[in-house]
């Protein structure tokens, strides 16, 4: 099996080391990740410039740009061959709800998808990360599940992780996305220069948790597995907006 991996963390992350390790003796495991923090890149790719592809002294790749640019130069350009499924993560801190909008964790995995490869997006569900075994474990289990058990089409799964220890984790549940109340306002700062600056708020507190939400789930300690699609068309509007076209 080939396995390519990615997150936004950059190439030098502890999670994408601890990923690399859990998955290395599963198949033929390459690495390209960004070399800097791209957190909240989403899916973007780098059109106004080129890109060059690096390779660390541990053997992982990085790219001077996006977790999509990552995905799409390795599997359009650096490979050989198709990996047989791409993962991304594991990313410290939550990835549910809207964030998977913004997510370049999540896009990392969503661009193999488009390219017609099952992947899969972890995240750890803390900033600290310090159960990264507990999420390497759940990824481990989810590959090795597929290898047993293909789905027979591209699939596209988002998973979040509790930050417990491995033996604390209930099990695991396949649940929708939820949804968070509107970010928090921009900070409002100056920098040295006595310049007025802004720094992003954080994300909203959830708003949907209900059952069958990623957000309920990882709250009652269980692994999150949400299976996402990017067909964005809003059908049941599309009715709506005929007839306000045709009134006159």
């Amino acid at each position: 099996m080939r396995i390519l991996l990615s997150n936004d963390d950059g190439y030098f992350s502890p999670g994408i080391e601890a990923l690399a390790a859990a998955l290395s003796d599963l198949g033929e495991v390459t690495v390209v990740a960004p070399e800097r923090d791209r957190s909240g890149a989403s899916n973007s790719l780098t059109l106004d410039r080129p890109l060059s592809l690096r390779r660390a002294p541990n053997g992982f790749y990085h790219v001077n740009g996006t977790p999509t640019d990552c995905v799409h130069l390795a599997v359009t350009g650096m490979l050989d061959q198709l990996p047989d499924m791409v993962v991304s993560g594991i990313n410290h801190g939550a990835n549910m709800g809207d964030d998977t909008i913004y997510s370049g964790t999540v896009a990392a995995a969503t661009e193999g998808y488009l390219l017609g490869i099952p992947s899969i997006a972890l995240s750890l569900c803390s900033r600290n990360a310090e159960h990264l075994e507990t999420a390497a474990g759940v990824a481990r289990e989810l590959v090795c599940r597929y290898q047993r058990r293909p789905v027979g089409e591209p699939v596209l799964l988002n998973v979040n992780i509790p930050n417990v220890a491995p033996g604390a984790l209930r099990g695991m549940k396949v649940t929708r996305l939820g949804k968070r109340h509107k970010a928090e306002p921009v900070v409002k700062s100056t920098n040295p220069r006595n310049e007025v600056i802004y720094w992003v708020g954080a994300a909203g507190e959830a708003r949907d948790e209900g059952e069958g939400t990623d957000f309920n789930a990882v709250a009652q300690g269980y692994v999150s597995i949400t299976p996402l699609q990017i067909d964005l068309t809003h059908n049941a509007q599309m009715t709506t907006i005929a007839t306000w076209m045709d009134e006159r």
